[in-house]
């Protein structure tokens, strides 16, 4: 094993704060801004067209981000775990900057939906 278990096990530890980030709170202040707004206000063509759909299919469509970012986050952990020493801390390196820059996407997200609801317009 090139790193230690009990950084893999914290990386694990922040995907799970970052799919929190992205998929439950993004998901419910979304929902409540697109209350207070209207779905055409949705930025994201994917999310606004998702907003308009039965409750069921958001939801699966979301589940199945989850699954995709966990299973892709798992490739990344194994090859950390079976890469010699100095590539697996290039890939440490790269899971580290993704997973920083998967919370910052989460909270500018979270922010910008917050100000709709409470504002009612958008940060960007």
């Amino acid at each position: 094993m090139s790193l230690p278990e009990p950084r893999v096990d914290e990386y694990w530890s922040w995907l799970a704060v970052a799919l929190f980030m992205l998929v439950s709170v993004d998901l419910l202040t979304t929902l409540l801004a697109a209350a207070d707004v209207g779905p055409a206000a949705e930025a994201n063509p994917v999310m606004a067209w998702l907003i308009g759909q039965p409750l069921s299919v958001l939801l699966s469509v979301n589940l199945a981000v989850v699954v995709l970012a966990a299973t892709f986050f798992y490739a990344l952990v194994e090859t950390i775990r079976t890469a010699p020493s100095r590539q697996a801390r290039a890939v440490a390196m790269l899971v580290e900057l993704w997973l920083g820059a998967v919370l910052a996407v989460g909270f500018a997200i979270f922010a910008n939906n917050v100000a709709v609801i409470v504002y009612g317009q958008s940060l960007f």
